[in-house]
């Protein structure tokens, strides 16, 4: 993929000046290291810089309509887009590249903004229609490619990543502290918010339009479940049918004039699409990352894939030493302060795709949001219950507080969100803890609970852990952001738009039972991936935490987590920090991989993100 920058006027107002754009734009040169383009006309300035993968010498951007009158900047990959290049040209339409995304531009002119519903693919997309005065910014249905957008009042402004936008001068430089509440309570980010307050993520599935009538925001896709658990067809359709899906969506993914590889934890999904994706191509990339020595190194599993799949497989060694060194680099690239490091190992990976020459990789998530491949959904098959704290008061509150965030008084997700609210607000300093519920996350609407209200239980999970943990994490920080900090494209074959409607009908009990988790998938490996691995017990992909890097006893760290400067930012409380910091250091103690919150990471990667931003304190 690539990065795109630029901005509408709102009303009658001049565009943004050009050495702003070209500013907004050089900010992503990350992103795009291979060219750069753009325009400034009628109010409207679109900027692209661009990573070449698909007609490399023809691809350039921004791209027109026969007439000129709609231009588009677009980062994203169109999996359809020989079907729709057919349909295009038999309606007279004439294209000037062999580009997938040019087909965006001639769908917009027959079709407007639905052109969003006949889409296969990842994107961030701005069209600018002359015509009518109107501005077209949009996102892919799941959310791999990111877009943040401001209104400064005189413009709207837009970028791939909020660095972009923070070099136009009508966007401040400031804290949003319900985005970090979101980071302490939910997964991570929660779109549209951001870690910059005036900074909005667009959601995925969304549009937003921008024309004389002001800005508006609609959903054009959303994860939908149906309301019953019904089975349509044998058991044995269900995973052939998704062996057969992904079959398709890994081999459109391995279309590309650059050499595309793949991602090998060394567990099922990532073997899975590995093996499916050396059907496309003969001895693919692969790429891993060890932590040699230590209990969770994977590299058995990941070089037994490997050597099933037959692919050159790829190491990158890591260790608390690499994790340091990464740190900084990756809350740059993140735009977010993080509970895991493993980013940082995201990133090590990027770079060892690069440095072979690979420019595009296979990425198996999505799997365990779709088929049921968390410890959660193990508990629920299990009969969990309601949960109860053994105090009714307390309960009651819980219950309450689950009521009004997903409709459903019963349904437990991650943690005891009122206790929980409880911890985060001593975590800061005095003056932000009694101002708490100004700012408190678990005060706003963070989805939509009618997609939640009367489904299944595992649909209710399904439907939170697509929108609250893969969307704005593993997706964006995780994902987009860490492959592309080495101008590496990930995809997603389990994201495909046709295995996301396929995951709609699957039967619960054919995704999670006695059995284990994502038994479809397992079923669909059959034969594809080792033995061992295909049956091995789900384990999510670690890295060391924050009690690994205080234990290297660095200059650096203890000055970010110094009273000293935890006081003067003004946004956690020392003594606290402190605390934490001690029990952190106490001998023998590690944080639970499933269980616990690193909340001294969020500290220390929070203290970076000030500094990397020159945000401010808190007063």
């Amino acid at each position: 993929m690539c990065g795109i920058a630029g901005s509408m006027a709102l009303g009658n107002g001049p565009a943004t000046d050009a050495a702003v754009l070209d500013r907004m734009t050089a900010a992503l040169v990350h992103r795009g290291p291979d060219a750069a383009g753009s325009v400034i006309r009628d109010g409207a300035a679109l900027g692209f810089r661009r990573l070449s993968i698909v007609d490399l010498d023809g691809g350039a951007q921004p791209m027109y309509s026969e007439d000129g009158d709609v231009a588009m900047v677009c980062n994203g990959e169109i999996f359809n887009h020989r079907e729709l290049r057919a349909e295009l040209e038999s309606r007279g339409h004439r294209f000037r590249t062999s580009c997938d995304v040019e087909v965006l531009v001639h769908l917009y002119e027959d079709e407007g903004a639905g052109l969003l519903d006949r889409v296969n693919g990842q994107f961030a997309l701005a069209i600018h229609d002359r015509g009518a005065r109107r501005l077209l910014l949009a996102r892919d249905h799941a959310g791999i490619a990111p877009l943040y957008y401001a209104d400064t009042g005189r413009h709207l402004v837009f970028g791939s990543e909020i660095k972009a936008l923070l070099h136009h001068p009508g966007v401040p430089r400031e804290v949003d502290l319900t985005g970090l509440d979101q980071v302490l309570t939910f997964p991570g980010l929660v779109s549209p918010r951001t870690m910059f307050r005036g900074v909005s993520s667009l959601r995925n599935g969304c549009c937003l339009v921008v024309d004389e009538d002001g800005v508006r925001e609609s959903r054009y896709w959303d994860l939908d479940y149906p309301r019953t658990d019904e089975q349509h067809e044998p058991d044995q359709y269900y995973a052939e049918r998704l062996r057969e899906l992904l079959a398709d969506a890994v081999h459109r993914r391995m279309q590309a004039d650059v050499d595309v590889g793949f991602y090998l934890s060394g567990g099922l999904d990532s073997s899975l699409i590995g093996a499916l994706a050396a059907r496309s191509a003969p001895r693919p990339h692969s790429f891993s990352v060890t932590f040699p020595g230590s209990p969770v190194d994977e590299s058995r599993y990941q070089r037994l894939a490997a050597a099933k799949i037959g692919s050159r497989h790829h190491e990158a060694p890591f260790t608390e030493r690499d994790l340091m060194d990464g740190l900084e680099r990756m809350v740059a690239h993140s735009e977010c302060p993080v509970k895991e490091t493993y980013n940082t190992c995201s990133m090590a990976l990027s770079a060892l795709a690069r440095a072979h020459g690979v420019k595009a990789v296979l990425s198996g998530e999505g799997a365990d949001e779709l088929f049921g491949g968390y410890l959660g959904y193990r508990f629920d098959a299990g009969g969990r219950g309601r949960d109860r704290s053994g105090d009714p008061l307390l309960d009651a509150l819980e219950e309450d507080l689950r009521a009004r965030l997903w409709g459903d008084r019963d349904l437990f997700y991650e943690r005891r969100h009122h206790a929980w609210r409880g911890r985060v607000r001593e975590l800061y300093a005095p003056g932000l803890r009694s101002a708490h519920h100004e700012f408190d996350c678990l005060a706003h609407p963070v989805v939509d609970r009618a997609r939640i209200i009367g489904r299944p239980r595992l649909h209710q999970r399904s439907y939170l852990d697509f929108t609250l943990r893969l969307s704005d994490h593993l997706l964006t920080d995780h994902g987009d952001r860490m492959a592309l900090a080495h101008s590496v494209e990930a995809r997603y074959p389990f994201l495909d738009r046709r295995v996301l409607d396929f995951a709609l009908t699957v039967p619960t009990r054919l995704k999670v039972g006695p059995g284990g988790e994502k038994l479809i998938v397992r079923q669909a490996a059959q034969g594809l991936v080792p033995p061992e691995i295909a049956h091995r017990e789900k384990y999510g992909f670690r890295a060391p935490g924050s009690p690994g890097l205080l234990r290297q006893n660095t200059e650096w760290v203890n000055d970010l987590l110094s009273p000293a400067r935890i006081a003067r930012q003004g946004y956690f409380d020392p003594a606290v920090v402190e605390h934490l910091r001690a029990r952190y250091l106490g001998d023998g103690f590690d944080l639970h991989p499933h269980l616990d919150d690193d909340l001294l990471l969020v500290v220390l990667t929070f203290g970076i993100l000030l500094d990397t931003f020159s945000l401010p304190g808190h007063v």
